[in-house]
């Protein structure tokens, strides 16, 4: 079996979907000629959106899938529920959906997502007419609230994340942390970087994420968008001088 020696853990939308056709193409291309890949999908998204992408035969498939905004972990080929992973998340949700909901009905500037979430309620937003109050009110609740991008915003078990979500399942496969290259581009993309794992802000972040990361030294700022970002990111971590065999340390790391 192929030692992975690149753990790449990506967000979608706007880093492994984001940049040109062409700079899609090339990633996915480079990906899929490596034979020490292990590709994580970590997403917001839901399993059927991920099914219907897979589908579409244009991406490599990744081994495992986090999505939900990390309240979900699925195999990435049958798709389907990794228990063992998920149970955690399941019992500080409790079932929580209805009660999230009657929380929140009555507050200014979220609209309800239709898609019938397991772990987590989310709403699409107007961040100019969102209450102060909001985010204390759903953490006084027990939950935690997360607006991203300044269109999304989620109600999410009481520490779950993408980034809580993706150290359980690194450390539950027993995978070299120092391997791991995660990238995103949006606030709730955060926690992927504050995990300490090697990662890109791709070029096109939002404003907010890019100061948050700044003073990271593990987090690497491309000027490229989306996956020429993740591109770039993995030329930054693994000089070609360096060879294929070079173990140094941070903040040069070889993949």
């Amino acid at each position: 079996m192929t030692v992975a020696r690149l753990i790449l853990a990506t967000d979608l939308d706007g880093t492994f979907l984001g940049g040109t056709d062409e700079q899609r193409r090339a990633l996915y291309r480079d990906l899929q000629a490596r034979d020490d890949l292990l590709l994580i999908f970590v997403t917001g998204r839901d399993r059927d959106f991920i099914a219907r992408l897979l589908d579409s035969g244009e991406m490599p498939r990744p081994r495992y899938v986090i999505g939900d905004v990390g309240t979900s972990v699925f195999d990435g080929t049958a798709l389907e529920p990794i228990a063992a992973l998920e149970a955690p998340i399941a019992e500080r949700w409790r079932g929580a959906n209805a009660r999230v909901r009657a929380l929140l009905a009555d507050e200014p500037g979220l609209r309800l997502q239709p898609t019938a979430f397991r772990y987590r309620v989310s709403y699409d937003c107007d961040p100019r007419l969102l209450s102060a109050d909001l985010i204390p009110k759903v953490e006084a609740a027990g939950f935690d609230g997360l607006l991203s991008a300044d269109r999304f915003f989620d109600v999410l078990p009481r520490g779950i994340s993408k980034g809580s979500t993706l150290r359980r399942l690194v450390a539950a496969l027993d995978l070299d942390a120092s391997r791991v290259l995660v990238a995103g581009d949006t606030m709730n993309d955060l926690s992927l970087f504050q995990t300490g794992f090697n990662g890109v802000a791709v070029g096109n972040s939002e404003p907010r994420l890019v100061d948050a990361v700044r003073a990271m030294p593990n987090v690497f700022n491309s000027r490229l968008p989306g996956a020429a970002g993740i591109a770039d990111a993995i030329r930054h971590f693994q000089p070609a001088a360096q060879g294929p065999d070079s173990l140094a340390r941070p903040p040069v790391l070889s993949f």
